[in-house]
């Protein structure tokens, strides 16, 4: 079996990772080793500011950078005898806040350009998203399996339908392999993780807003209060949150005595209806044997609860990563880069995402 070893590192946000792992298998049989992974929070240095600055992460990143770096890699012995086996430098390269993304594309480029061991190893740009995309593989044929499917059966759980929840997207794809992807639909506004911040503002919660609003949202009542479910019968596959959002802030406003753990438990059920609608609805009108949930919404686990009760009745797999993959991290970016391998290896040098479904030199998914 052709094993490639590769560096992930991942600086979209205000999350520092880096991580080594192990590819093999191909695209019909990809198999995973996580040989060690990385990471740096910056949640306490952006919390007072209620939100991520931009120059504040790429300031830690670049602070962050070179420590997780020696974590992995050790002493110079070990740091050289690791860079002769690496194949490939694998970097984000977006969506995601530039000054941020800058400090981990640079870092990469010297760390490529002049490895340890000499010469010179090729770097990989991959898509943040994709890198959510493929995550579900990780706990799957990584070292912490949750999901048993062996490594020779990946190919049946296509064609699927693909949810990606974040803070900047929620996104459902039609997924017909491993290298071919289509977009269903998207948010025309609020992401759905961005709709969690600002409500979890509005109740007065810390950031990061998403997971203190669900801690809150398991002590109230989630039929307590009729909030709208916005596009849920719509004919397409776009989602909006704003008015959502909105139709919390008048209730606060005309309630100031409402109890917040019933504004939070129902503003997140009709947001989750929202999800699992458009995702299960896509199973019925598309040919699919999987439901793939990935992003950092993903860790919810109302969610994936949710969508766990709704697959099993649709007699579909439902396949969502350990809760440590579904925020940003490197494995899943390193994992990403060595797809984006295969790819340009079998397109003859393209390292698109797929027939329509492209990720640009910029690092944008083109549509």
């Amino acid at each position: 079996m052709n094993h490639k070893l590769f560096l992930g590192i991942e600086t979209s946000c205000d999350e520092t990772a880096i991580a080594l792992i192990e590819a093999s298998g191909g695209l019909k049989a990809p198999r995973f080793k996580i040989v060690q992974h990385e990471l740096a929070s910056q949640v306490k240095i952006h919390r007072p500011f209620g939100g991520v600055v931009p120059n504040l992460a790429k300031r830690e990143h670049l602070k962050n950078l070179p420590i997780l770096y020696r974590k992995i890699f050790g002493a110079e012995k070990k740091e050289i005898a690791l860079w002769k086996k690496i194949d490939a430098v694998v970097v984000t390269i977006g969506p995601g806040l530039e000054p941020a993304l800058w400090a981990g594309i640079e870092f990469a480029k010297t760390l490529a350009k002049n490895p340890p061991a000499g010469g010179k190893k090729p770097i990989i740009g991959v898509n943040h998203l994709e890198g959510h995309l493929y995550s579900f593989l990780l706990p799957i044929l990584g070292r912490r399996t949750s999901i048993k499917i062996r490594t020779s059966d990946v190919h049946k759980c296509f064609p699927a339908i693909a949810l990606i929840v974040s803070g900047g997207h929620t996104i459902l794809l039609y997924v017909k392999s491993l290298k071919e992807w289509e977009r269903l639909g998207e948010t025309r506004d609020d992401a759905v993780g961005e709709a969690f911040d600002k409500v979890a503002r509005l109740l007065g919660l810390p950031y990061p807003g998403g997971p203190e609003l669900e801690k809150m949202a398991r002590k109230g009542n989630p039929e307590a209060i009729s909030f709208p479910r916005p596009m849920a019968d719509s004919k397409d596959y776009d989602f909006s949150f704003s008015g959502l959002k909105t139709a919390v802030l008048y209730y606060l406003r005309d309630n100031p005595k409402a109890r917040k753990t019933d504004v939070a438990a129902s503003f997140q059920k009709a947001a989750i209806d929202v999800l699992v609608a458009k995702t299960i609805r896509a199973t019925r009108e598309f040919p699919t044997e999987s439901v793939i949930l990935s992003g950092g919404v993903a860790a919810n686990k109302l969610l994936r609860e949710e969508l766990t009760k709704a697959t099993r009745k649709e007699n579909i797999r439902f396949l969502v990563s350990d809760a440590e993959y579904n925020t940003d991290n490197a494995v899943m970016i390193a994992a990403a880069g060595y797809f984006t391998m295969l790819r340009k290896s079998s397109q003859g040098g393209s390292a698109s995402g797929g027939k329509k479904y492209k990720l640009s030199a910029q690092g944008n998914l083109d549509i």
